[in-house]
């Protein structure tokens, strides 16, 4: 019985360091969409939110692992009832909001492919062409 529950235990801990490397090898891989997202960076697109808007964490989410790469600029003061300076001045007033190099500006939750379409940012040949737009309208800047 002694033995058993050793076993149980050795059992255990080995499966916690197993969880414990797998997460960390698949934390340090490349994600599907970084090139993507360093190249809507690199083309000038911005990427308004705040951390408390669900229509923002899932334009996040879209990103996966790549969404560190993103163009992105929190506007929420930290405790979630006001807006920062720099989102002020630049007249955001919904969240998710793209501005883009060329003035134009996108609300809402926006497609891969409506983001590679404004930016003439590739997509990789792998990624999915369903998804689709939640809310949001087109409307050139001021």
């Amino acid at each position: 019985m002694k033995s058993a529950v050793h076993v149980f235990w050795v059992g255990i801990v080995l499966l916690i360091i197993a969880g414990v490397g797998l997460s960390f090898v698949s934390s340090t891989r490349p994600g599907q969409l970084d090139g993507f997202a360093q190249c809507l960076d690199e083309k000038g697109a911005v990427f308004y939110g705040a951390f408390w808007c669900p229509h923002c964490q899932a334009t996040q989410a879209l990103f996966g692992r790549s969404a560190k790469y993103l163009p992105y600029v929190e506007c929420s003061t930290p405790d979630g009832q006001g807006q920062l300076a720099t989102c002020k001045e630049k007249g955001i007033t919904q969240y998710p909001t793209w501005i883009f190099a060329d003035g134009s500006v996108l609300t809402g939750e926006r497609t891969l492919q409506e983001l590679s379409a404004k930016t003439s940012c590739p997509l990789p040949g792998d990624v999915s062409t369903d998804t689709e737009v939640v809310e949001g309208s087109t409307s050139q800047a001021q």
